[in-house]
């Protein structure tokens, strides 16, 4: 806006500038944010040196070296390591798309009301309560070898479909429970307040409940996925030649251990993106539902 002045033309408004003091605060502020890295980087730097020290010093440290980071050895291994990386890559897109949908439709049944619905209720709960409890390298074994076995015409699949069909069996059982999680946590004036607009318990479910839901539990889904990106790598049990099967033809081969650690290695730096990803939306949303009361 603008002022008249005393001949009844107007002047502009001054431009608003911060105080001495609150730009003495933000030079402090620069200060201690740039000694607080300092600080942390050298401690990160003395503490690595140390552990280098000590790791290089022990008696079996050359051993060690030899079998587990020959980089000759790597370097030879690399090509199909990371070709079976690939097929991990494409086991964990198909796994990750697969488990989420069977995760709502599980936390969906699971969350129905009426008493004509409690079969599917009770079929989902038994559904999330096995295969939460048995380790996922059973349930591996149970659906590669044992569903072949029964000779339903099926035709013959390769190793690394009954792997994504085992993972997706067990994870779609931990994801539902996080869904529901969600669901149960969206305040019941949510659903009233849908029914009472007219909205049919598929509407509510999908429009209103589910949206809110997925906010809440995306930090816990996204730790999930993290999981799932490490577990895909026990697919080489059932004979798929993914990276870690890859790296044990390498080890047999060349007598060494390096490939295991090639695929290791290899595997962290898949899951990292998604890791950091994880920390920072997680942190995002502590900062909007906390605005104002971290100390």
């Amino acid at each position: 806006m603008t002022a008249p002045s005393q001949a009844g033309a107007t002047v502009a408004p001054e431009a608003w500038a911060p105080s001495a003091l609150e730009l003495e605060r933000r030079t402090f502020r620069r200060q201690q944010a740039t000694r607080s890295v300092l600080v942390a980087a050298a401690s990160t730097i003395v503490l690595a040196a140390v552990a280098v020290v000590v790791l290089v010093n022990t008696p079996g440290w050359p051993r060690v070296q030899a079998s587990f980071f020959d980089l000759g050895t790597a370097a030879d291994a690399f090509p199909r390591v990371i070709e079976g990386l690939w097929l991990n890559l494409r086991v964990l897109v198909v796994a990750a798309i697969s488990v989420l949908v069977v995760g709502i439709v599980l936390a969906a049944l699971r969350t129905l009301r009426s008493p004509v619905f409690f079969p599917l209720r009770a079929l989902a709960a038994l559904y999330t309560d096995l295969f939460r409890g048995v380790p996922l390298i059973i349930v591996l074994f149970l659906v590669g070898f044992g569903v072949p076995g029964l000779d339903l015409g099926i035709p013959r699949m390769p190793p690394e479909f009954w792997g994504t069909i085992a993972i997706v069996l067990v994870y779609s059982a931990y994801v539902s429970e996080v869904f529901r999680a969600g669901l149960d946590a969206v305040h019941p004036s949510q659903r009233l307040a849908a029914r009472s607009l007219g909205l049919s318990q598929a509407k509510t479910l999908r429009l209103v409940l589910l949206p809110q839901a997925v906010r809440k539990v995306t930090p816990a889904l996204m730790n999930d996925f993290v999981a799932m990106q490490k577990d895909v790598g026990l697919v080489s049990v059932l004979g798929a030649v993914d990276a870690v099967r890859a790296a044990q033809i390498e080890t047999a081969s060349a007598f060494n251990f390096t490939p295991y650690v090639l695929a290791g290695v290899l595997f962290v730096l898949l899951a990292l993106p998604m890791i950091r990803l994880t920390d920072w939306y997680t942190a995002r949303m502590r900062e909007r539902e906390q605005a104002g009361s971290i100390v």
